[in-house]
């Protein structure tokens, strides 16, 4: 199950011979933060409620292209650099706004993409010198509670006696522990693949 766009053709020599579809899946998550950003600069409750189904419909695609992938074994470079990238922009550009709609401290966000930052120089370091910090299980979960989170928080709203709002706050804060833990298993095992170098 593959799209071949004859980049190749274009350019001869290009890596990038071809995108498959779990990597288009990918794609449509960088197409869908506008839109969302746009739903929630506009702050009314059936808009917050819209962003918060297309902000669901991303993380759904977050585990489709994955498992697509694995599934065809058509993983390639490209995708593998663009999924956490893709996670990476949309919950930083939804946390970003949602801060300025008073929605979530700005203190909070600050720390989530400092922290992001400095995982994606740590990895980049870690590559440059030959050594693959992949993804952990906790990052895995971390990713899925900001989803989570940020989709309450864009809802806002209580439905059916459901507080958007609060259930979201709670989960932002439960996911900034598994971040800060986390990227603290990322520099401990970077360390420890440099120790066992020297």
């Amino acid at each position: 199950m593959q799209v071949d766009l004859d980049i190749q053709d274009m350019n001869k020599g290009n890596p990038l011979k071809s995108v498959t579809l779990p990597t288009l899946i990918t794609l449509s998550r960088f197409a869908v933060i506008p839109l969302i950003m746009l739903l929630l600069l506009s702050s009314s409750g059936w808009t917050g409620l819209l962003a918060g189904i297309l902000i669901t419909l991303a993380g759904i695609t977050d585990f489709m292209d994955g498992y697509l992938a694995r599934y065809y074994k058509v993983e390639t470079d490209l995708g593998k650099f663009l999924d956490p990238l893709a996670d990476k922009v949309l919950v930083v550009s939804a946390l970003i706004m949602l801060s300025a709609l008073s929605r979530v401290h700005a203190i909070l966000v600050v720390i989530i993409v400092c922290r992001e930052i400095f995982i994606t120089g740590l990895r980049a370091i870690a590559s440059n010198e030959g050594i693959v910090i992949a993804a952990s299980q906790l990052g895995k979960y971390k990713t899925f509670l900001q989803i989570c989170a940020i989709v309450g928080l864009s809802v806002h709203e209580t439905y059916f006696g459901f507080n958007f709002q609060a259930v979201g706050l709670i989960l932002i804060y439960i996911s900034l522990g598994f971040s800060l833990y986390s990227a603290y298993e990322y520099v401990k095992l970077f360390f420890d693949k440099i120790l066992q170098r020297s």
